[in-house]
């Protein structure tokens, strides 16, 4: 299980007026060491708490290769580098397609697993001026990924993500986003994805709501920031 991830930068942030909405989604680089608590690293915000952070959003980690497909996409006159997701981690190697739900990570003094695949939203849209750019994300599944503190400690970029534990049935990030997002009414799927222990609570309940009523929620307002 050895697996040792050396992260490119670590960011954190205010919430401030940026791109017409109160957000935090602007970080900045921190080379200091912080402490990480059970809802998030030390001197970060969030604007909206009931979307955002809380101890089942405690990080949120996006691959730094992923921007390649976006600079591709959407053309080079854009800033398509970290942190312009707003992540907190940014890393290569670590994608949906090799990190598994419930995954444990050693960072400094700290422990971190991996809660669920973040859920693009319409601020998104906003940040990069590129309608729909939220659905994109979720189309093709690069989303990032979120952490619950496990044990809370004082970190730093120098400090690399080591993989301590992985659970026997684990899905690939990718896996789950493919039944959430891709396939949200299968319910042999869904029952799958409910199966795995460490899917946070929020996604658990969502999960519960399509099993009993065999209707999908609203994505709407989610993904487009309108009904």
């Amino acid at each position: 299980m050895e697996q040792v991830t050396v992260l490119n930068a670590v960011f954190r942030g205010k919430v401030a007026h940026r791109y017409g909405m109160e957000t935090a989604i602007d970080k900045v680089p921190t080379t200091e060491r912080i402490y990480l608590s059970e809802t998030g690293l030390e001197g970060d915000e969030c604007a909206e708490k009931r979307f955002h952070g809380g101890t089942e959003r405690a990080l949120h980690q996006y691959p730094a290769e992923h921007y390649a497909y976006w600079r591709e996409k959407y053309g080079i006159e854009k800033n398509w580098q970290a942190p312009g997701m707003g992540e907190n981690l940014s890393s290569e190697g670590m994608t949906e397609e090799t990190v598994c739900l419930g995954d444990r990570y050693q960072w400094g003094e700290a422990i971190i697993e991996v809660s669920q695949p973040r859920s693009p939203c319409f601020k998104l849209n906003q940040r990069w001026d590129i309608e729909k750019f939220s659905v994109d994300m979720q189309d093709i599944s690069r989303c990032g990924w979120l952490y619950r503190v496990i044990q809370p400690g004082y970190v730093s970029v120098d400090d690399p993500l080591k993989l301590i534990a992985r659970e026997p049935d684990a899905m690939t990030l990718r896996e789950v986003c493919d039944i959430y997002f891709g396939d949200p009414l299968n319910r042999d799927a869904l029952m799958r994805l409910k199966a795995q222990s460490k899917l946070s609570q929020s996604w658990t309940r969502t999960l519960d709501k399509r099993l009993e009523t065999n209707e999908l929620e609203n994505w709407n307002f989610r993904l487009l920031g309108h009904a």
